[in-house]
């Protein structure tokens, strides 16, 4: 569970951490099952509570999930909740919009404009490669931001992003 706080704190500051944990339509949690990170209300994880734990899929939205070597990777699903809350946003052309939903990474020609101040390796779905001041200097070729997840991506594991 470390590593997804850490990992929230990446691509979020405590404050933000804290609206989504206590809002105003109640309280929410994540939790933990079968190496996914679910988001979810108290009220449903207590109705859920009924129900036998070997029984249960899902509970509430899935933010991520744990890989085999303990890394946390965000999914597309997490989206809605953390981009209100995000510090630093790359914005792509809609040119590049394609590339980004195939897997492939933004490259400095494919993105319209960057959060100000944005340091290198800070984001969620895509991670900045290069620092904002490094983007401004940087040739077209050069990527600029990594790819992480994307909405082709729950469009292509529907079915296993539960």
């Amino acid at each position: 569970m470390k590593r997804l706080v850490y990992s929230l704190k990446s691509c979020l500051n405590s404050d933000n951490i804290k609206q989504l944990l206590v809002r105003s339509d109640g309280h929410y949690c994540f939790r933990f099952h079968k190496d996914r990170v679910y988001y979810v209300s108290e009220k449903l994880l207590v109705a859920a509570s009924s129900i036998p734990f070997e029984g249960i899929v899902s509970v509430g939205t899935c933010f991520g999930k744990f890989t085999k070597t303990k890394k946390f990777h965000l999914h597309i699903t997490a989206l809605d909740f953390l981009a209100p809350y995000s510090p630093y946003k790359i914005i792509i052309k809609q040119s590049s919009e394609n590339s980004f939903l195939y897997g492939n990474h933004v490259l400095k020609s494919g993105m319209a404009s960057i959060t100000d101040n944005t340091p290198k390796y800070q984001g969620g779905f895509g991670v900045a490669a290069k620092s904002t001041t490094e983007c401004r200097v940087a040739d077209p070729p050069t990527i600029v931001a990594f790819h992480q997840a994307d909405i082709g991506e729950y469009i292509r594991k529907e079915d296993t992003l539960t």
